[in-house]
């Protein structure tokens, strides 16, 4: 049988009837990532923080919690952002890092400082599903205030942001939302 990590898992599974994330695939990523942990490995690449914030686990039943999972990606996350800003500063400087980080920061205020409602597109089908514009705004709202005034914001806010569901063109389209706020949880990982 070809069970994965079925003692010695660190997560707990949900009941049977239940969906979490597919245990294989869970255990062969964070396998991976901890056997590219240390960059000294010949001819390895080590994994980035990107990759781990795009990772996705198809579901099952009877799979791990995805709470539990997503609170160790997030720390694997951060990790690996600490030491991909530590690696920059090593070999080039740090004014290298403020550049890099100056550079973000610069391309989200653009998008922050649009009139609120109209911060992102409207989705062009009309019944498909989108982001309520009042929740994002909210959010941009606080992230100005974070980036500008030094308004305390965890990056876990970012991450685990839920929206109000609206209809077409009354919300804001929820895939440029989402990469969006990837590249905020990227700068805000780096910065942290």
């Amino acid at each position: 049988m070809d069970e994965a990590r079925p003692s010695s898992s660190p997560f707990t599974r949900v009941k049977w009837g239940e969906y979490g994330y597919d245990p294989r695939q869970v255990d062969r990523f964070l396998d991976t990532a901890g056997g590219h942990d240390d960059a000294g490995h010949p001819g390895s690449v080590p994994i980035t923080s990107n990759e781990v914030r795009a990772v996705a686990f198809n579901p099952v039943k009877g799979g791990y919690e995805p709470p539990a999972v997503d609170a160790a990606l997030d720390r694997l996350e951060d990790a690996l952002a600490q030491r991909e800003r530590d690696h920059l500063i090593a070999a080039e400087g740090e004014d290298a890092w403020l550049r890099r980080i100056g550079r973000s920061a610069a391309v989200l205020r653009r998008r922050l400082h649009r009139p609120a409602g109209e911060r992102f597109r409207r989705p062009s089908r009309k019944n498909s599903t989108s982001y309520d514009v009042g929740d994002v705004d909210r959010l941009c709202d606080d992230l100005v205030r974070y980036l500008e005034q030094d308004l305390p914001l965890s990056v876990d806010v970012v991450r685990r942001a839920v929206f109000r569901e609206a209809r077409g063109a009354e919300g804001y389209e929820e895939h440029q939302v989402d990469v969006f706020l990837d590249r905020v949880v990227e700068l805000m990982a780096g910065i942290d």
